[in-house]
């Protein structure tokens, strides 16, 4: 299997591999005894801060949308130990940071401003008119 050179984002972003730095640890998750013997668990760490492929106002829109996932240095930190293999958690994690980024790179639609129809006020009248008009009910059938 050939190494990828990039790490693709989205269409205006990827990442140099050597930007990524990639470990391995012991996992907690499935395998049994393999997981005692072998590291497959795969730590990700990505310094988000001083990344020079990413853009300045992205990574200002960046650091503010992922910022509880930062440490104090500024890296990113993601980990998958879903697999017994060492690839395929390395797979996996290489996915989530993908998506992780694509996802606060996403920026919202600003609202456009709009006024309710003539039907929708007249609607909304209409039932205040007959809320009151059930309590009005309410008041008189205790008098009696």
């Amino acid at each position: 299997m050939e190494e990828q050179k990039f790490l693709r984002i989205n269409s205006r972003l990827s990442i140099p591999m050597e930007e990524i730095e990639i470990s391995f640890t012991r996992s907690s998750g499935p395998g049994g005894q393999h997981v005692n013997k072998t590291s497959t668990q795969a730590e990700l760490s990505f310094d988000l801060a001083h990344s020079p492929s990413i853009a300045e106002q992205d990574r200002a829109w960046l650091l503010t949308r992922l910022a509880t996932r930062l440490d104090s240095s500024g890296k990113l930190h993601v980990n998958s130990q879903s697999y017994r293999s060492q690839l395929r958690n390395k797979e996996a994690a290489l996915e989530k940071l993908a998506s992780l980024i694509a996802g606060a790179m996403e920026r919202p639609t600003p609202r456009r401003k709009t006024k309710p129809s003539r039907t929708a006020k007249e609607t909304r009248l209409h039932s205040k008119k007959m809320d009151g008009e059930k309590k009005r009910m309410r008041s008189k059938n205790i008098d009696e």
